[in-house]
């Protein structure tokens, strides 16, 4: 079976090893003697961010919700952040609103650039409040593995869940972490390092 949908934007972005970054696609890597290309670089993703932008005005509008939006680069990826009241709706149950806005979002500027996009979509601030619920479910798995030296499963996670998790146990050392399964799944497996 040949796959021939739209790229997935979010596959290089939610690796899951704890690898260096991968160059947006059509962005050259960086190096010390390329500091014109890097501010090419980041105008590209503010340009992102922007049709991202545009793109969620526009379903805001139709929705009749009122936010402001803000579009930034951090991070070496294009992001868009919506804030007001009223935008719940817009998060879903544990954030799978969130996460098909997004990839309507993406799709919006790879329509647009020809390219995909890492753009990451945050609503209400959800992502950085459950970054920090996720730091704190990692530090409580490390903490098992390290009081009963054996593995512990965590409950299926998004991607991008996976990834807040696996950053914080590959910082402490004598445990690591692995993702098993198949989405939507698919989850974390801590265990002591070897």
């Amino acid at each position: 079976m040949t796959d021939t949908s739209i790229p997935r934007a979010e596959q290089p972005l939610d690796d899951e090893e704890p690898t260096t970054a991968a160059p947006v696609v059509g962005e050259p890597e960086e190096t010390d003697s390329e500091a014109p290309s890097k501010a090419a670089g980041e105008s590209d993703l503010f340009r992102q961010s922007e049709i991202a932008a545009d793109y969620v005005e526009g379903l805001l509008d139709i929705l009749d919700y009122d936010g402001d939006i803000d579009e930034l680069v951090s991070g070496g990826r294009p992001v868009v952040e919506v804030v007001g009241g009223r935008l719940q709706n817009l998060v879903g149950q544990r954030g799978a609103t969130l996460e098909a806005l997004q990839e309507l979002a993406r799709l919006a500027v790879f329509r647009q650039t020809g390219s995909p996009s890492r753009l990451l979509l945050d609503v209400g601030g959800y992502r950085a409040n459950r970054r920090k619920e996720l730091a704190a479910v990692a530090r409580n798995a490390v903490e098992k593995v390290k009081e009963h030296g054996e593995a512990v499963r965590l409950e299926p996670m998004s991607a991008f869940e996976r990834k807040c998790v696996h950053d914080v146990v590959n910082a402490i050392d004598g445990v690591e972490s692995e993702s098993e399964g198949v989405e939507p799944s698919r989850r974390i497996v801590v265990r002591p390092a070897d």
